[in-house]
């Protein structure tokens, strides 16, 4: 009977919270330090729950264990929608492929939307004689295990879209793992590395200012920053696509009301046009999707990733 009781009290403690939600401050934890596009993206979207909802949100930022620790933080918060996660696609669907980690990225979260994406762009120093996929393809074939290739890192998504194309292109390559996106860029620009397949963030000024040149980008239609570069699904390998995101994750059992809500606002942001300006100057296209279609999202990213860290053979121990 004192079970019965408990488990009725909480039950109706979670349905009061959900009602009067939020009456305190609300942390979305990033996995990253401060700086960069996912600190960014999460500061952006807090200033707007904040406008719309009344009360604070607060980013807090939880780096450490290749963002295993804010995950797994936020998957034993209570569930109560006062702990969120900037949740991203690299600790939802690729490092679970590549060791084993404490939290389950579907069993654990209750996912609330996507808030934003960013592809990817083949970036190719100047002097690299190729200005297209096809010519670029060509004489990668004519070479094989000859021409390096650069990455932020071992199992970053920049090393695993280039093991995904290579395996569709049938091409080989040398590995050049960078620590960070930062350095592999600025090596493209001084052209001691051929090729990076650079997050568009990263290769949007270089590329405008003419210090690289990107043959192609990731997305399946062509990027608002580089309408004049075809994707590479339209260059002949249909279908051809990876891109990274950033959304909101709760942990599992957060009142459904407390997800709507937020949805609710994030739904709106999608169409203000102050909040896709900020995103846009950050290098990010808005998303706002359902929580239905990010969960979609999130079991299709764990197949095409899984694969992609096979074929790359990348492990952390």
């Amino acid at each position: 009977m004192y079970k019965l009781l408990l488990l009725c009290s909480l039950l109706f403690s979670q349905f009061i919270s959900a009602q009067t939600w939020p009456n305190r401050p609300v942390k979305i934890i990033v996995p990253f330090s401060a700086g960069g596009n996912t600190d960014s993206i999460a500061r952006i979207t807090a200033d707007e729950l904040t406008k719309v909802l009344g009360q604070t949100f607060i980013v807090e930022n939880k780096p450490g264990a290749n963002g295993a620790i804010a995950t797994n933080f936020v998957a034993q918060a209570p569930a109560d929608g006062y702990t969120l996660l900037l949740a991203v696609l690299p600790q939802m669907a690729v490092l679970p492929a590549m060791t084993k980690t404490a939290y389950d990225p579907i069993k654990d979260f209750s996912l609330i939307s996507i808030i934003a994406s960013n592809e990817f762009a083949l970036s190719v120093a100047n002097n690299f004689p190729a200005n297209n996929l096809k010519e670029f393809v060509q004489f990668i074939e004519a070479r094989p295990d000859q021409i390096a290739y650069a990455s932020a890192g071992g199992g970053t998504l920049s090393h695993l879209t280039t093991e995904l194309f290579n395996h569709r292109a049938n091409l080989k390559m040398r590995h050049v793992p960078y620590k960070g996106g930062a350095p592999a860029i600025a090596d493209v620009m001084g052209e001691q590395v051929p090729m990076y397949f650079a997050n568009i963030a990263e290769a949007n000024q270089p590329f405008k200012s003419s210090k690289i040149k990107v043959l192609a980008t990731t997305g399946l239609k062509r990027n608002g920053l580089f309408p004049q570069v075809p994707t590479i699904a339209e260059s002949g390998y249909a279908g051809f696509q990876t891109s990274t995101w950033n959304g909101l994750a709760a942990p599992k059992a957060t009142p459904q009301e407390v997800i709507d809500k937020t949805y609710q606002v994030l739904k709106s942001l999608a169409k203000n046009p102050d909040f896709i300006k900020r995103m846009h100057n950050i290098g990010v296209d808005v998303v706002c999707n359902s929580p239905e279609e990010f969960q979609q999202q999130l079991k299709q990213d764990l197949v095409k990733w899984e694969q992609a860290v096979k074929l790359s053979g990348a492990t952390i121990n």
